[in-house]
């Protein structure tokens, strides 16, 4: 039987991904001490992976699909298809932000001022090449941990950080010089596997029923009906993907409407449309929008 191979990326990615799993239609279940879990789907195998190391399983075939941030990726200078962007956007509201930062007293202002300077970071492939592209000469050593308390110990020039909104880099009393990258999730596959028909199948089940789960993440649905009377008032507040569906109700001078509204308009709007004329509105939650 044909199986593919998952890659659940162990780590800050691990709830979003398991629970994306299952709003897109599959349940993995496994104990703090698996690093194999199961899935209801006999076509597929699920392993635990850490993020920083899921493109290069996947390169070399170890595994055939799995997700992980486009920072490893580069990091790790991995040839993988990119199968698709899964952007958390009611999950994480922001991308992951790759900075260079110093102390508040630093005297570098910019990337040249780091010349002969000494960098640490988790990053450490790709910073290496990013400074060199630019002709800047730097010291880069891995970070095993509490990067930036290296740079608030004087220990290091600088440090190259994930941050999202930047607040604990504030707090520290440190600075951000420039951003080198901004990275999200992205939904990857091994070539090999790719190029198989039926694992691309597979994947492309996968992809589509995933992306159609954060599509509807901050979407609901509302059903309502209007009179003939108030049916342009109550259209005209409507917003839909596309427009609002419309249906004849038994009688002629009523009709259902249907669409797909953000929930940060929901509230707002119900009493807009209960002014406008609308009856029987009812608000329904999603799972996937495709």
């Amino acid at each position: 039987m044909n199986v593919l191979k998952l890659g659940i990326p162990k780590g800050s990615l691990e709830n979003n991904t398991v629970d994306l799993f299952k709003r897109a239609g599959w349940r993995i279940t496994y104990d703090s001490r698996s690093y194999f879990p199961d899935i209801d789907d006999e076509e597929i195998t699920c392993n635990l992976v850490r993020a920083q190391e899921m493109s290069r399983y996947i390169e070399d075939g170890h595994l055939d699909l799995g997700l992980t941030g486009i920072d490893w990726i580069l990091e790790n200078n991995s040839d993988v298809v990119a199968v698709q962007d899964l952007v958390y956007s009611k999950v994480s509201t922001r991308q992951a932000r790759w900075v260079l930062v110093v102390r508040q007293d630093s005297p570098i202002r910019s990337l040249e001022d780091m010349e002969g300077k000494h960098i640490s970071t988790e990053l450490v492939n790709f910073t290496k090449r990013y400074f060199a592209e630019r002709k800047i000469n730097v010291s880069v050593e891995f970070s095993w941990g509490a990067t930036e308390a290296k740079v608030v110990d004087g220990l290091v020039d600088a440090v190259v950080e994930v941050t999202e909104t930047g607040s604990t880099i504030r707090a520290n009393k440190l600075r951000i010089v420039h951003e080198l990258m901004r990275s999200n999730t992205q939904l990857i596959a091994n070539r090999a596997a790719w190029n198989d028909p039926w694992k691309r199948k597979k994947i492309e089940q996968i992809r589509t029923l995933l992306n159609g789960s954060l599509l509807a993440m901050g979407k609901v649905g509302m059903k309502l009906n209007v009179s003939k009377a108030n049916l342009d008032r109550v259209m005209k507040l409507l917003p839909s993907l596309k427009a609002p569906t419309i249906s004849s109700l038994y009688s002629e001078e009523w009709f259902a409407i249907e669409s797909v509204i953000d929930t940060g308009v929901v509230r707002d709007l119900i009493p807009r449309l209960l002014e406008a004329g609308a009856e029987g509105i009812i608000e329904y939650p999603l799972n996937k929008v495709i």
